[in-house]
């Protein structure tokens, strides 16, 4: 395998602190990597010195000649006005990248369309300015991607889509993310980025716990606390679905004899029990209850409850209200219709994706003390120490004054505010949003053992399919739907519900989509085939110019290939003509 990108002894430091010291590793044709550390520990910087963004400050970065290279970061700026011009700058008319079914997948699958092609990419999100920053790197013909948290901003389905979409493409990829389920379905090997070296693992994030914790136990690590949650994290992984690991047998046979003493994750039936005890039969109740958003109804005439130890995962499109459906349990928007009941010993814990004001004048650790010293968490007692060090906050952190933090940190500060106070209902809006991965661990091992009601809103899937033991999704038909399937039922109803009815071809591009329902149903055979036609003509024209690249000292081949290219390419003009006339009478 020809390495695209090498490091050798590559050094890169900020100020004194030494992110990388002596790191040499390769990108192989074709590999997909995924990088994974604590926040701060050099995740970015790696990947910032790899595609060239930021040079080192000691050793050698080579690349092959050619590189064909697409990198998005978190700084990454978007070139151009607007949504067309930032994403399809490539492309000078329309029919040019409509007639090609990858980068209309890339553009319906990002949701470029609904933020419409003319938008100003000055009034957008900054959410949707990376959504249309990874569509600008992914439509083109790529040698390598390197991406910075590409899932951000991404709900589950278009985090499922993502991932689809890079294991069909030969492209490597080298990707910073905590997204577990990405990592495990994505990736072939890991790479974590910790004190300035970057240790090299084979398989995603499954075959990465294991072969972290087989390094720990070998070593005798001195790290305690990270090997016993390193061993729980093995249970639940051993216990969960199916085929997690590439591992050959004689490394699983060693993990399990690791976690043979290791209990269940958690026991949902003692937890249950104890949530009734504390909380009795009534928690939050919804009764006939419509909720609008804007002249949309979210909720028509909807009955809900949430009882005693439920733990719910909530799942829907970006847009479906899933955080204002928070808001109503919370008791901060109201019905239109019928009414919300609160039991009398609820005591509420709402982690919302905005930003409370916290006591700017105090010290970290100052402001969770604020709250309580102590806390009972399940089975677990800990201080306000413990339990700001369990979310990311090591000790010297913890006297960094609460202005001074930056906004991921005020968030996480936010959440561990919200459990010292030992609610006994917990409302999560994205609680995985800027937690690296060990933190994402901690969190977990809390919420294992919490003895409350839970309902989480998450894009995290991992996570969801971990701490919740019921998914409900909201389908945009004014009603809260049981998946008793989870996850995996939620996407598929949704690719269910996309699909065009039998014997019917969908109108793929945007102009089409204008016409009257009259005229695509006339127009959308012919359309559908002239598409397909294009698609093979594309594929044809891109096998002939490799084998004229091949035929470099071969003029009689040369001459051939030329000749047959020709042909193709106006066979291609006449269907793309073909097209642009159908598309048009139909708009």
């Amino acid at each position: 395998m020809v390495n695209l990108i090498n490091l050798e002894a590559v050094s890169k430091s900020y100020g004194v602190r030494p992110l990388l010291d002596a790191v040499s590793l390769g990108v192989g044709e074709g590999e997909r990597i995924g990088v994974v550390g604590l926040n701060g520990g050099g995740k970015t910087t790696l990947l910032e010195v790899l595609s060239g963004i930021e040079p080192p400050d000691s050793g050698r970065v080579s690349r092959i000649n050619g590189l064909r290279i697409a990198v998005v970061t978190q700084r990454t700026e978007l070139k151009g006005e607007t949504v067309r011009e930032a994403a399809l700058s490539a492309y000078g008319a329309e029919h040019e990248w409509a007639a090609d079914a990858r980068v209309r997948s890339i553009v319906e699958g990002l949701g470029l369309l609904g933020l419409g092609l003319d938008s100003s990419t000055a009034n957008l999100s900054g959410g949707e300015r990376r959504r249309i920053s990874l569509a600008a790197a992914l439509v083109g013909d790529l040698d390598l991607v390197v991406l910075d948290e590409p899932t951000n901003h991404l709900d589950v389905e278009g985090v499922r889509w993502l991932a689809d979409h890079l294991l069909a493409r030969r492209t490597a990829l080298v990707v910073v993310t905590h997204d577990r389920w990405f990592l495990d379905t994505v990736c072939g090997r890991t790479w974590e980025v910790v004190g300035g070296r970057v240790e090299q693992y084979e398989g995603g994030y499954a075959d990465w716990v294991f072969g972290r914790a087989e390094r720990a136990r070998l070593a005798a690590s001195a790290e305690e606390k990270r090997q016993n949650l390193a061993r729980k994290e093995l249970a639940w992984l051993q216990r969960g679905a199916k085929a997690r690991t590439s591992k050959p047998r004689y490394r699983i046979e060693a993990a399990e004899a690791l976690i043979a003493d290791v209990p269940p994750p958690r026991d949902s039936v003692e937890l249950a029990a104890f949530a009734r005890r504390r909380l009795g039969k009534t928690v939050l109740e919804i009764e006939d209850a419509t909720l609008k958003a804007g002249e949309r109804d979210l909720l028509d005439h909807v009955t809900w409850r949430v009882g005693p130890g439920d733990r719910i995962g909530l799942v829907g499109v970006n847009g479906s209200g899933k955080t204002t459906l928070l808001k109503l349990l919370a008791g901060e928007n109201e019905p239109s219709t019928g009414k919300r009941i609160e039991g009398k010993t609820v005591r509420l814990g709402h982690l919302t994706q905005e930003l409370e004001d916290l006591p700017g004048e105090l010290r970290l650790l100052q402001a969770v003390e604020d709250v309580a010293g102590r806390v009972v968490l399940g089975k677990q007692e800990l201080s306000a120490s413990q339990l700001a060090e369990k979310l990311g906050f090591p000790a010297a952190r913890q006297w960094t004054p609460v202005e001074d933090l930056s906004g991921g940190e005020r968030r996480r500060l936010q959440l561990t505010r919200i459990l010292m106070a030992e609610p006994n209902v917990l409302l999560l809006d994205e609680p995985t949003n800027d937690l690296d991965i060990d933190t994402l661990q901690q969190l977990e091992d809390l919420l294992d053992s919490w003895p409350g009601t839970m309902v989480v809103v998450s894009h995290d899937r991992y996570l969801t399919e971990r701490v919740c033991d019921t998914v409900v999704a909201l389908f945009g038909d004014g009603r809260i739907t049981h998946l008793p399937g989870g996850i995996e039922e939620y996407l598929t109803r949704r690719q269910n519900a996309l699909a065009p009815a039998p014997g019917q071809a969908a109108p793929k591009q945007p102009a089409a989509a204008k016409a009257s329902a009259a005229d695509r149903r006339a127009a959308s055979k012919d359309l559908a085939r002239l598409e397909r036609k294009l698609d093979q003509l594309h594929a044809k024209e891109t096998k002939l110019h490799e084998a004229l690249a091949a035929a470099a000292t071969d003029p009689d081949r040369l001459i051939e290939l030329n000749t047959e290219l020709k042909t193709v390419l106006a066979e291609k003009d006449e269907v793309e003509e073909k097209w642009m006339e159908i598309s048009e009478a139909a708009e």
